[in-house]
């Protein structure tokens, strides 16, 4: 593991004088060189009249609600499609819309997607307006399918498109050719968000809420749904994805709620209170997408629309339930594709290919993708994991290193193979596809060729980017809660970390896989008395390597954090990433 500290220019930035030395030096490693853009509130959000198709979409909507047609909202089944499902259902209703119901397609019956199969399930509802949500943009078949069956349909997406894009009578996605939108980072929640946003804005210009007496909704009022599936869903935090869910923490912190919101922290033992981003992706998100990887997202929806705090509970009791058995069965198939990996053989420099393919015929379709994760974290290799499906098929889904365009690599794949891939779609991070079972080699030797090709061998070197080591009087309660106050910190937008030399004072495990620390700084710059102690904890450590007696002087990659028992706040290390030193 290489540790490398980000670059930044210290002259740099139009910063206040006053403006703090530590969180400066941080934001300018983070391409932030102007104050202004660190801006959180809502007034700083660009306004939704530039994202294309809105305006068409909005002309939609008004003469649905004129003549109160019914509305079917198609969802994804993960955290993202379950948050914007939610948002869509609340906020129509709010408005006035009086036959409003959502539909989210089980993966295991009906694959990803708008798909004619799913047309057919809706048609049995009758609805006069479909409506996407974190999914469509591909969706060419089932688009004209609704189309000859006399239903209309608005595609909400956030995906990037094909090189066609579906008949729908409307589409709104900042990433569809031709959308000057400034930012192209909006999970499908947040697109969600827009576009009620300019709905609203156009109903108030129209006097409806007044002329129906009707109470015109705060969009501000879902910022809670926004946040999490933004979060959730692992998007870039640009300045516009950095406000929405730094405005969601605030409402969630001032209890200001979806009843499931606060259901969910509650079994997952979280204080709403002291929520960070972090939490949003670590403790709910996973508990919403158990219930789409292992049986059925609406519970996951009910959860986030029910008014009713007992029912909430019970729901999310269920969505736990859910998680566990999620991280049996994960746990069980990391371990089997360890071993595959084991056996594959190494070049001549020790190393595995430049991008792994794993499938075993029994692994979980559901479970395929964090199973992705995980190995890509531990090798440091794209990677993608199958299952089986229907009809010989089988479900991939993929997790990228930075320098790779997963997406664009399996579109050079498909495109210099016709045929060998049936469909895939993705981000630049994370894609899915589906394939035939018997042509799994050739795609294994087609993918691990074109990402050998696009990767250099730098960029196969795992790396963390720190933020530097820290000042003695750096190292503080003070600075812990300077940086918790001063996200939202996440994806293309990380948390700070720093590095440092440490003496070990004690060590022990904890929760059976969790090292307990105590640490004193070595470093040169702490003025502090030797070996005074800083508490610190490395989840999920190498149980096979530590503890360890044999190790007393460690270079470390942490966290600050604030850890709080039974009432009392202490200074917490989490550690990122810890290696012996030579004594």
């Amino acid at each position: 593991m290489l540790i490398e500290a980000r670059a930044y220019d210290a002259e740099g930035g139009d910063f206040d004088e006053q403006f703090d030395a530590l969180l400066k030096r941080i934001y300018l490693a983070r391409g932030i060189t102007q104050q202004s853009a660190l801006e959180r509130q809502l007034s700083c959000l660009p306004s939704p009249s530039s994202m294309r198709g809105i305006d068409s979409a909005v002309a939609i909507l008004v003469d649905a609600l004129v003549e109160q047609k019914r509305l079917l909202i198609v969802g994804d089944f993960d955290a993202d499609g379950a948050t914007s499902s939610a948002l869509m259902v609340l906020a129509l209703t709010a408005m006035g819309f009086k036959n409003v119901d959502f539909l989210v397609p089980n993966r295991f019956d009906y694959g990803y997607g708008l798909t004619p199969e799913i047309v057919d399930l809706a048609l049995e509802r009758e609805p006069q307006l479909l409506i996407t949500v974190d999914n469509g943009i591909s969706s060419i078949d089932g688009v004209d399918k609704a189309n000859k069956l006399g239903m209309q349909v608005i595609v909400t997406d956030h995906h990037l498109p094909g090189a066609a894009l579906p008949a729908a009578a409307a589409i709104v996605n900042p990433n569809q050719p031709g959308c000057q939108f400034v930012s192209k980072n909006l999970a499908g929640v947040g697109v969600a968000f827009y576009l009620l946003s300019a709905l609203r804005a156009q109903l108030r210009d129209n006097k409806w809420f007044t002329e129906n007496t009707i109470a015109e909704p705060s969009m501000a009022t879902w910022l809670d749904l926004v946040a999490l599936g933004t979060v959730a869903d692992v998007v870039p935090l640009d300045q516009i994805n950095r406000a929405l869910v730094h405005q969601g923490l605030m409402r969630i912190r001032a209890g200001r709620c979806r009843p499931g919101i606060k259901a969910l922290l509650t079994i997952a033992g979280k204080n709403p209170q002291r929520l960070v981003a972090t939490d949003l992706g670590f403790a709910l998100g996973p508990r919403l997408n158990a219930a789409g990887r292992l049986d059925d997202i609406s519970l996951g929806i009910q959860c986030l629309l029910t008014n009713d705090p007992l029912q909430a509970m019970d729901t999310a009791r269920e969505l736990d339930e859910l998680n566990q058995d999620r991280k049996v069965i994960e746990q069980d198939m990391q371990r089997e594709a360890l071993k595959i990996v084991e056996q594959i053989p190494l070049s001549l420099g020790g190393e595995v290919p430049a991008a792994l393919c794993l499938f075993q015929p029994e692994w979980h379709q559901g479970v395929v993708g964090l199973l992705a994760s995980r190995i890509k974290e531990k090798y440091h290799r794209p990677v993608i994991a199958f299952a089986r499906g229907d009809n010989g098929q089988l479900k991939g889904s993929s997790r990228s290193i930075p320098g790779l365009h997963i997406r664009d690599a399996l579109d050079a794949v498909a495109t210099q193979n016709p045929g060998l891939i049936s469909k895939f779609g993705g981000h630049a991070m994370a894609a899915g596809l589906s394939l035939d079972e018997e042509k799994l080699p050739a795609f294994e030797k087609a993918f691990q060729h074109q990402v050998a090709q696009s990767l250099s061998a730098d960029d196969l070197q795992a790396k963390i980017a720190t933020d530097g080591e820290l000042l003695g009087q750096q190292m503080s309660m003070h600075t812990a809660q300077l940086l918790r106050d001063n996200g939202p910190w996440g994806q293309l937008f990380p948390e700070p970390c720093f590095e440092g030399n440490f003496k070990v004072l004690q060590q022990r495990i904890v929760g059976e896989k969790h090292l307990k620390l105590l640490l004193a700084a070595q470093s040169k710059s702490f003025d502090q008395q030797p070996d005074v102690g800083i508490d610190a904890i490395w989840f999920n450590a190498d149980t096979a390597v530590w503890p360890s007696n044999q190790h007393k002087l460690v270079r470390c990659v942490y966290r600050l954090d604030i850890n709080e028992y039974r009432g009392q706040q202490t200074l917490q290390l989490l550690i990122q990433f810890l290696e012996p030193l030579q004594q």
